[in-house]
This record gives C-alpha cells, structure tokens and sequence, in this order.
C-alpha cells in the first residue's frame, strides 16, 4: 500500500492533484456559480438547479472537468512543453484538452437528459451535438483556461519579482559589508602611521593619541555592526577621531568645532559615514608658515535632517581642484560616496566647493529613529535599487 502512495505522489502527471488544495475546490465552484447567475439572471434560481433540479449533472459536468483540465495543462502540459519551449508540442496538446473536454461536457448534456428521465429537448431546448458544442461548453471552458492561466503567470511573476528582490538585498549587504572591511584596513593604517610619527616628535603626544585610538578601536570592532547606530555614539566616536587628528597638526593649525549636544534624540545613522569627511579635512589641510590653517566642523540639525559642514584651508600654492582632492583621498570619499547612495539613496544631499583658500563639504542627511531594525534597512534598500 505505501508502494502505491509513494507511486501516486512521484507522478509527474498526478503532481497537480496531490498538491490540491481545498479551497481551490470552492473558488470553481463559486466561478461556475456566479456564470450560472449571470446567464440566469437569478442567483436563487441558479442555486436552486445547482442542487435540485436535473441541471445538477451538467454542473457537475462543468465544475469537474473543466477543473481537470485546467490543472492538466497548469501541471503537466506548461511544465513539460512550454516552458522547456516545445511551443508545436505544447499547442497541440493544449486544443486536443480543450477538445476532449468540450466533447465529455457537451455529453453531460445527455447524462443529465438520462438521469431525470426525460429527452434532450424538454430539457434544454432544440438542440443538436454540435449547436450544444459551440456554444456553452465551448466558450467556458476557454475561459476557464485562460483564468486559469492568467492566474498561474500572475503568481509566477509576483514569485519571480520576490527573488529578484532577494537578490537585490542579498547583493547589497554583500558589497555593504565588502565596503566597511576595505574601509577598515584604511582606517587602521592612516591612524598607526600618524602614531608613528608622534612617537619620534612627542611621546606624550603619541600616549595620548593611542588612548584615543583605543577608543575608536573599541567603538570600530564592538559597537558598530549593526547596520545602523544611534547618533550619539557617532558623534562620541567623532570627537574621539577629531582629538586624535589634532595631535598629528602642528600649532599653525587651528581646529574649531561646533556640535551641539541637544540634537542627539534618538536617532540613528549608518557608522563611519561623517568620518571620512573629517579625515579628508586634517589629510589635505594647509600647514604653511605665511598663510592662516584652519579646519572648522559644524554638526547641527533642522527637523528631520542633521547637516554636516566641514572646510578646512588649503596650501595657497597648491592647484587642486574638487576632483583632484576627491581622487588624492583614496578609498575614504569614495567609500563613503558609495554608502551614501546605497543607504541613503534619494535621503542625501552632498556639496563640495573649492577655491584659492578653502575646500569645504556640505552634507544633508534625512535620518531616523535608532530602533529600525537592520532587516528594514536593507530591505528598504532593495526596494529603491528594484
């Protein structure tokens, strides 16, 4: 017996009806129903033949193998010819179902004159095999399958465009994480290297700017893994890197900070986005003996955005220009470009001016409260990437 069962259930032609479901049952019975009280122009009336009068024997008829053959061609006929592109194959197979099921409906006609005893015109009127065939039976059961269809591809494209998304979100937390792992060698190696130099300059300096490296030690491999952090940290993580930075200027450079404490709230922000920002600043800032060095940091907020300003002077003698000061940075700017359009896509605002004297970068960024999960962010990234 269980030879049999696993038989039944490892049948490619039966494949469609071990997965049937129940309340398919009821959708065509409620599909021929409602074409029965259309025609009749009485949903009573089209009840009351469905289950007491001879007209049951043709429902019965339409709902059962219409039912099938819908079902051959879902799981038998689209699987094994039009999808594998035997298109001559499939359509062949596909009229010669619609035939035979024309053909036993329009013989449920008969079945039902037979059953209540009576003939075929005191029940449905003067009709012949073939005036019977045409009409009813014909025309339904195309409909029948093209609804059947219809639905089929609806549920296949909205399944195929549930993959794509997927991928899509699959794809980008892979190059998210790709882009913080190579940001992170940057990070190390720009930091140790100015420690380096302060350990020949001013020990002190050098003890005091590796507590500070600690720190941001601390906060880059524990307290940043989610996709996104509450300002506060950012900000704290900030003010460790900009005291860092100003041990590794000399005392023509002078650093002055606005950021206001009040803004913190709740919200969050993708970690290390405002840092390449600052490290772009302390990197190309003018050191010159004859020129006034400057680098300012403003961090404030409206409602919904914080803005980000940073400017810093530049050598009066060098030439750069935007793209050459983005492009000297290395993988900062542009790794941070990056993640901007991937986590803030349409949220952001970046503008850079360059003159003789300054170079200065704005950024606007909309922000929102820490207790988004990272399974939204990146689900909400995938959704503007589709």
């Amino acid at each position: 017996m269980s030879i049999q069962l696993d038989t039944i259930k490892n049948s490619k032609i039966l494949i469609g009806l071990y997965h049937y479901k129940a309340h398919h049952l009821v959708f065509w019975f409620v599909y021929h129903y409602m074409w029965w009280a259309i025609g009749i122009g009485s949903a009573k009336e089209a009840a009351y033949n469905i289950f007491f009068s001879p007209y049951n024997v043709k429902f019965l008829f339409y709902f059962i193998f219409q039912a099938a053959a819908v079902y051959f061609n879902l799981y038998y006929l689209i699987p094994k010819f039009l999808e594998k592109r035997k298109y001559f194959t499939y359509l062949s197979f596909f009229s010669l179902t619609i035939l035979i099921t024309v053909l036993i409906i329009t013989a449920g006609y008969f079945v039902a004159a037979y059953v209540s005893d009576t003939t075929l015109t005191e029940l449905f009127g003067e009709q012949t095999f073939v005036s019977l065939l045409k009409s009813g039976p014909l025309s339904s059961t195309l409909a029948s399958m093209t609804l059947a269809m219809s639905i089929k591809l609806t549920k296949k494209w909205i399944k195929s465009q549930q993959q794509q998304q997927l991928l899509e979100k699959e794809k980008i937390e892979t190059e998210l994480k790709f882009l913080k792992s190579q940001f992170n060698p940057h990070f190390l190696f720009n930091t140790i290297n100015s420690i380096f130099v302060l350990i020949h300059k001013n020990p002190d300096m050098a003890s005091e700017s590796l507590a500070s490296f600690s720190d941001l030690m601390r906060y880059q491999l524990y307290e940043c893994n989610e996709a996104k952090i509450p300002l506060e940290k950012e900000i704290d993580y900030l003010h460790n890197f900009i005291n860092l930075g100003k041990l590794r200027l000399d005392q023509t450079v002078k650093v002055t900070t606005s950021i206001k404490d009040q803004m913190y709230g709740d919200w969050s922000i993708a970690p290390f986005i405002l840092m390449p920002f600052v490290e772009n600043a302390f990197k190309h800032v003018s050191q010159g003996i004859d020129q006034k060095n400057w680098i300012d940091i403003k961090l404030h907020n409206t409602e919904n955005e914080i803005i980000f300003e940073i400017t810093n002077s530049i050598n009066s003698y060098d030439n750069y220009t935007t793209e050459d000061l983005m492009k000297n940075n290395g993988i900062g700017l542009k790794n941070v470009q990056r993640r901007l359009d991937l986590i803030y896509k349409d949220q952001y605002d970046l503008d850079t001016k360059n003159t003789k004297e300054l170079y200065r970068i704005a950024l606007k960024l909309k922000l929102n409260s820490h207790s988004v999960s990272s399974e939204d962010v990146i689900t909400s990234m995938a959704t503007l990437q589709s």
